[in-house]
C-alpha cells in the first residue's frame, strides 16, 4: 500500500498510511497558503504539534475534537493544549511525551527529538516517522541548523526529510542542505517557505544547495494542496 504526503502549506503535512491518518503542525486558519479548510480534512487519527507558536498549533485542538483525534506533543505544549480545550482523554497516554521518546499508533513509531527554535511553552521538537513498512519520514519542525542531527541519520535510515528552509526564523535553504546532508536522506522536501513576505518565496536556491551539499538527496518542491506518494 502507498504513502501519501500532502502539504497544506508551511509546515502543515498530512500523512496518511495503511489506515493511519496523521497531520502535523496544522496550521490552516489564517495560514495564507492553506488550500483548504481544516474542517475539509477526510479524517484524522493522530495530530503532532512541534511547538508552541501559533503558526504550527494552529487547528489541533479543533481537530483533535471534530475526530477524536490523539494528540502527541511534548510536555508543556500538553498542558497548554488542555488549557485551551482539548479533553484531557485526547491526549496521548493522557500526557505529553518527550525528546527521545517514542509513541506508536496504529503501527506507526514517532520518536520526538529536538530542534533548535523558541516556544511559548514546553521546548521545540521534531518528529521522526517510522510508517507500517519501514518508510520513515523525518519532520524537523522550526529548527536552527545543528550536528546531532547526524546522529538522527545514523540510528534511523531517514527516507523522506521535511525541512524548513524560508530563513527568518528557521534555517534557510543552504542551512537546510547542509542538514539533509547530515541526515543522509534519500529525500526532502522544503516547508516553511512562502508564507509571509520575510520568508523566502522560491526554492530554486535549495535545489541548488542540495546539489552541492548532498547530490545524492532527492529535492522535492510541493505546492500546497499537493500529495506526493511512495
Amino acid at each position: 500500500m502507498s504513502i501519501n504526503i500532502t502539504w497544506h502549506g508551511h509546515a502543515n503535512f498530512y500523512v496518511e498510511s495503511q489506515g493511519a491518518r496523521i497531520c502535523i503542525d496544522p496550521f490552516f486558519t489564517g495560514n495564507p497558503k492553506a488550500d483548504m479548510a481544516w474542517d475539509e480534512l477526510p479524517g484524522v487519527d493522530l495530530v503532532l504539534v512541534t511547538h508552541l507558536h501559533g503558526d504550527h498549533v494552529g487547528d489541533a485542538v479543533a481537530l483533535c475534537k471534530k475526530h477524536q483525534a490523539l494528540l502527541g506533543t511534548v510536555v508543556g505544549v500538553a498542558e497548554k493544549m488542555v488549557e485551551s480545550g482539548l479533553p484531557e482523554r485526547l491526549l496521548y497516554c493522557g500526557t505529553g511525551f518527550n525528546i527521545g521518546g517514542t509513541i506508536e499508533y496504529k503501527g506507526v513509531a514517532v520518536t520526538m527529538t529536538e530542534a533548535l527554535h523558541t516556544s511559548e511553552a514546553g521546548c521545540p521538537a521534531g518528529y521522526i516517522l517510522r510508517l507500517q513498512n519501514g518508510f520513515t519520514l523525518y519532520h524537523a519542525g522550526d529548527t536552527g541548523l545543528f550536528s546531532n542531527l547526524g546522529t538522527w541519520g545514523e540510528l534511523y535510515k531517514i527516507n523522506l526529510a521535511l525541512l524548513p528552509a524560508g530563513g527568518f526564523y528557521t534555517m534557510d535553504a543552504r542551512q537546510a542542505a547542509e542538514a539533509a546532508r547530515f541526515l543522509r536522506a534519500d529525500a526532502a522536501v522544503p516547508m516553511h517557505w512562502g508564507t509571509f513576505p520575510v520568508l523566502a518565496q522560491e526554492m530554486s536556491a535549495f535545489t541548488q544547495e542540495l546539489a552541492r551539499a548532498a547530490p545524492s538527496c532527492k529535492p522535492i518542491l510541493m505546492s500546497p494542496g499537493e500529495t506526493i506518494s511512495f
